[in-house]
């Protein structure tokens, strides 16, 4: 096993199944059975997943929606879908927890770095919700803050695509795969993997991002054990 720690970002369109929307329980066994997988080898996992299955804040505005209200829904569908994920990884033979980054008990706990980490080091998958609990931030920011947080030894992207391509390979054939980047290409690029706020947290932190397809059974557990798997992104 090469991570020992890691942070893995689902997005809430991949929990939605084909269709991107609600919660698709297919995806949600397979998500859970891997993560066992993982957490059976003996690394810690913890979780930040989006709500865009659900509602999209920012793509709200457009429909007359506040962009402070907006963000704020889309922070409660991240919580649905964490409650989901939870519910599929206790099936699954976990022990799994969510915290919120805003006071919501008894759905979940409020965040605090320490419960968190406490937590991954009893073999519980925190599950991380609500995004950074604030507006005009993504869960790729939260998920980035939160694997610098928690010192995690690498940022794992699940995607539909098996990484980082020259444009999107859903929609032109020609796209070529990248097997590593640096953060700065990334940016110059103008790659569309996370935004650009999350790019400079890990950049200056130093945290390896390595975006995969998560929905091809098995390669969660190929990425932490070293395998190339996707693409890694660097300094």
């Amino acid at each position: 096993m090469k991570y020992s720690r890691i942070l893995l970002k689902l997005s809430g369109e991949s929990a939605g199944g084909p269709d991107g929307t609600g919660l698709n329980a297919t995806v949600l066994e397979s998500y859970a059975r891997q993560i066992k997988q993982v957490i059976d080898s003996g690394c810690q996992v913890a979780i930040v997943i989006g709500g865009g299955n659900i509602f999209r804040g920012l793509g709200s505005t457009g429909d007359g929606y506040d962009r402070v209200k907006g963000d704020q829904m889309g922070m409660l569908a991240t919580v649905i879908n964490s409650l989901a994920l939870e519910s599929f990884l206790i099936r699954a033979g976990c022990n799994a927890k969510v915290f919120t980054s805003i006071r919501m008990e008894p759905v979940g706990e409020l965040y605090s770095r320490d419960k968190a980490s406490a937590a991954l080091e009893c073999g519980c998958v925190a599950i991380l919700a609500g995004g950074t609990g604030n507006p005009f931030f993504t869960t790729d920011t939260a998920a980035a803050l939160r694997a610098v947080e928690l010192k995690c030894d690498v940022l794992l992207k699940g995607t539909r695509v098996d990484g980082v391509y020259t444009a999107d390979p859903e929609k032109d054939p020609g796209a070529v795969r990248y097997e590593t980047l640096t953060f700065s290409k990334a940016i110059e690029k103008k790659l569309r993997v996370m935004d650009q706020t999350a790019f400079a947290m890990c950049s200056e932190n130093g945290m390896p991002l390595i975006v995969f397809d998560m929905n091809r059974e098995g390669n969660l557990k190929a990425v932490t054990d070293g395998n190339k798997c996707g693409t890694l992104i660097t300094l």
